[in-house]
């Protein structure tokens, strides 16, 4: 099949209100739209994508989420200027046939609708089934392009096969996506050079900025022939962004030849996407480089970061466990994997009641309380002698002083287990519930195997086992406690979170539906706390 020859100039997109629509829910203020659209064709763009066109209704969606043609009369959209909307492939490949998708997605010809360009972005895995749009789409008058996520870990051969399949329909440019933001320029040229071999016609790239190259990939793209590039206002898009707008627009410039009006375009970052960024916080990090560097995706790391109650430990302990069990495809069960582990009717073969029948207890926080109030803590362990349990591999007194460590989260286990086999105390853990790489982990660590089972709002004392609302490692040691039948539970170390913070919220409910538990034992802080809980002195205890 013929195709048009590469345009002698690069094609540039500007696909912020789409890519960035996952910050905001695609709802951006009508100012934001009106000072947009001013701005870009002074910035030089030649295409501008103003969103997602979809069928999906559930939650609340801004307009970009649709960008119906209704939305788009109503804006003073440029003459000059592509319009451009992106269809998600997995729509047109779901359990309603494609032409009844279709259809409804695209009720007007081209002719008829402000649209001109359609972008379907496809997983490797939904290529193949989607490209019949292809046909439809031209036969209404569009201009039809066709992103491929997540070809960075492929074959040579794979890549050589989707662009091959891709040369039997009239695309007007093929796409692809570096998806983890994993390639280096290098990288991306080899990707266009393999593709090249079955596709002759434009080309283009979109560049994701987890490494710090979306820019210098994008750049390097044009050196090897690509013709279509794309990019959005300050990176706006999921995780750490894109290639920015206004970088790529410079450099653009520079390789037209062009004299641009920046002055819009600094206006509407100042304005809007600035304050944007401060409030929603993308932009590349350590995190994501390290997602890029495993091929984990991106969309972990911008929850895990918008979400109060993970702490720089559970994120990186997420990530380590991504890293081994594969994190390519996004996943919100996983976000909440101990749920899933826990979910079963709990076992264990060990019963608490051994070692802490009528005894105190005394449970080692990880906050900084263990380290501050560290002299007093070990004179009064050394002087009432309560057995000490460890929350997972807290180490602010005296290892010697520690009886028992404890640790329930499977992600947090995996992240900790070398440390956990070289500490010296037996490790309190559900472990004939562990999936088996976490049990694997463990080598030959002594165990206290103490079942687990996962029930929101649920606290259930047996001898060898436990209903906790949550596997979060306090509430396991608590349900412990009440199930070895001791005297008493002191706190050290449960300073409580920044005002604020999600986690004092959750670690608050859970001290209120244990303490309010008939057989629960009673619980005391013996070092600051903000925490509505008992308090008293560990200086007063001496």
């Amino acid at each position: 099949m013929n195709h048009p020859a590469p345009a002698s100039q690069p094609i540039f997109l500007d696909c912020t209100f789409r890519d960035g629509g996952y910050y905001n829910s695609w709802d951006f203020s009508p100012q934001t739209v009106l000072d947009y659209l001013e701005a870009m064709p002074a910035t030089g763009v030649d295409v501008l994508e103003m969103g997602f066109r979809s069928l999906k209704t559930k939650g609340f969606a801004g307009a970009a989420a649709y960008t119906t043609d209704e939305w788009l009369r109503t804006l003073p959209l440029p003459g000059n200027k592509t319009i451009a909307v992106m269809v998600n492939g997995a729509e047109l490949v779901g359990e309603t046939p494609q032409l009844e998708v279709l259809e409804r997605l695209f009720p007007n010809t081209a002719d008829s609708s402000p649209v001109d360009l359609v972008r379907v972005a496809c997983h490797v895995h939904e290529f193949e089934r989607a490209l019949p749009a292809v046909n439809w789409l031209k036969e209404r008058g569009y201009q039809v392009g066709y992103n491929l996520m997540q070809v960075s870990d492929r074959t040579e051969e794979e890549v050589k096969a989707l662009a091959r399949a891709a040369a039997q329909y009239p695309l007007d440019v093929l796409y692809f996506a570096d998806s983890f933001g994993s390639m280096d320029p290098d990288q991306a040229a080899q990707i266009i050079q393999w593709m090249r071999t079955k596709w002759s016609g434009p080309m283009g790239i979109h560049t994701h900025d987890n490494k710090g190259l979306a820019l210098s990939n994008s750049m390097r793209a044009i050196k090897e022939g690509v013709t279509w590039v794309d990019s959005t206002v300050t990176g706006m898009g999921r995780g750490p962004g894109n290639a920015r707008t206004e970088e790529l627009a410079i450099e653009m410039a520079s390789h037209r030849g062009q004299d641009i009006n920046y002055v819009p375009l600094m206006g509407l970052l100042r304005k809007h996407f600035k304050p944007m960024q401060e409030h929603y916080g993308w932009g590349t990090n350590p995190y994501y480089y390290m997602a890029a560097e495993y091929s984990i995706h991106p969309t972990y790391i911008q929850t895990m970061l918008g979400d109060a109650r993970y702490d720089e430990e559970d994120i990186l302990a997420v990530i380590d466990h991504l890293r081994i069990e594969g994190g390519a495809k996004y996943d919100m069960h996983t976000m909440d994997a101990a749920r899933e582990f826990y979910g079963a009717d709990p076992t264990g073969e060990w019963a608490p009641n051994q070692l802490m029948k009528g005894r105190d207890v005394l449970l080692l926080g990880t906050g900084p309380g263990v380290a501050t109030y560290r002299e007093p803590l070990e004179q009064f362990i050394r002087t009432t002698k309560p057995l000490v349990i460890a929350l997972n591999t807290q180490t602010g007194i005296s290892s010697e002083l520690i009886d028992i460590r404890a640790a329930s989260h499977p992600i947090r286990l995996l992240a900790d287990s070398e440390i956990h086999a070289e500490l010296p105390q037996p490790l309190l853990t559900p472990f004939s519930m562990l999936p088996e790489d976490a049990k694997a982990s463990l080598g030959s660590k002594k165990v206290l195997d103490f079942g687990l089972q996962v029930q929101a709002d649920t606290f259930a004392f047996d001898e060898k086992h436990c209903v906790a609302p949550t596997s979060l490692v306090m509430a396991y040691v608590f349900a412990a406690v009440a199930s070895g039948e001791a005297n008493s539970l002191y706190l050290a170390g449960f300073d409580g979170f920044p005002a604020g913070d999600m986690r004092n919220n959750q670690s608050q409910k859970i001290l209120n539906q244990y303490t309010d538990h008939p057989q629960s034992v009673p619980v005391t802080a013996i070092t600051p706390t903000t925490y509505d809980v008992v308090q008293t002195s560990v200086y007063g205890m001496l």
